[in-house]
């Protein structure tokens, strides 16, 4: 097991701010990653408090079992199974959507097109098919969609169409580098700054990993098992994610009328917004990666 690099949390100190709001509680760290949210959350409980962290990756479970604290506990499994925990149960849940540096970071992973290795991206490697493994299979229209609708790559048809000659041509592709010089050849420009292959790492990472269907399914659960005045808290990195999560929260945050039934008296909403939060001109400067970043905040209403 590989662990590397150095992870630097984007908007601790306001995600934990936002989060905490009884210290004798039980709150939710979804995304685990290093710890570096669980562990200015433990600081921030009391002896009655407690912590609950969820991640799929190996490394992030590995990295936990370096805190003691009986406070917290660990499970290695997704945000999908938020839902699980007891109704009502938490005054907080915690979501930071970014990949972490250690992951980006390490060859091994398969996440990056800047560094060469195994073309894998699955935040567990215990479970599931590598992107190596899908792309020796997939048709160009499965490809170019998953390119188009995750990665918002509008040449989404060309770069799908060349992965799928290569691969009739040579064999499957197998490495990042291989991935990264085949779409590199399919995209005719880019935004300045940005590697051709961006996008598409974007999408086939998001898309090997179900992340857009987890969240959904995490924001839902978190209705559930936060009690009234509990905190939901999401960071997001990229437009879709967020999208999600502004569109959850704006939905559940007004009185619903069922149309089929207009006599019906509405639905109360279940949310309150309290803030949309970015990082400032100096976390940027020290942070590049958080440049990128915007934090949603509500609050469970009684239902």
């Amino acid at each position: 097991m590989h662990i590397s690099g150095q992870h630097t949390t984007v908007l601790l100190d306001e995600a934990v701010e936002a989060l905490v709001t009884d210290p004798d509680a039980c709150y939710v760290d979804a995304t685990f990653g290093r710890g570096g949210h669980s562990r200015l959350i433990l600081g921030r409980l009391s002896p009655a408090g407690r912590l609950v962290a969820f991640d799929k990756d190996l490394d992030a479970v590995a990295e936990a079992a370096s805190i003691t604290d009986a406070r917290f506990s660990m499970r290695h499994e997704g945000f999908r199974h938020l839902g699980e925990l007891p109704a009502a149960s938490l005054a907080g849940v915690l979501l930071d959507l970014g990949v972490s540096s250690p992951q980006i970071d390490n060859p091994e992973r398969g996440f990056s097109f800047r560094f060469e290795g195994p073309l894998d991206m699955r935040m567990d490697t215990t479970r599931g098919e590598s992107v190596a493994q899908w792309l020796a299979t997939a048709e160009v229209q499965q490809i170019a969609e998953v390119i188009r609708e995750y990665g918002e790559e509008r040449f989404a048809l060309p770069v799908a169409k060349a992965l799928v000659a290569r691969r009739q041509e040579r064999g499957p592709i197998s490495t990042t580098t291989e991935l990264a010089g085949i779409v590199a050849g399919a995209v005719k420009t880019r935004e300045p700054g940005q590697n051709p292959a961006t996008r598409t790492f974007q999408a086939l990472r998001i898309f090997i990993n179900a992340e857009l269907e987890e969240l959904q399914q995490a924001l839902e659960a978190s209705l559930a098992v936060l009690r009234p005045g509990g905190r939901l808290v999401v960071i997001s990195f990229h437009s879709l994610e967020d999208r999600i999560v502004k569109q959850f929260i704006a939905r559940h945050s007004r009185d619903e009328f069922d149309r089929r039934a207009p006599f019906a008296p509405p639905r109360n909403m279940a949310l309150k917004v309290l803030d949309r939060i970015r990082p400032g001109p100096a976390e940027v400067a020290g942070n590049p990666r958080a440049r990128s970043a915007i934090m949603r905040v509500a609050e469970r209403l009684p239902s």
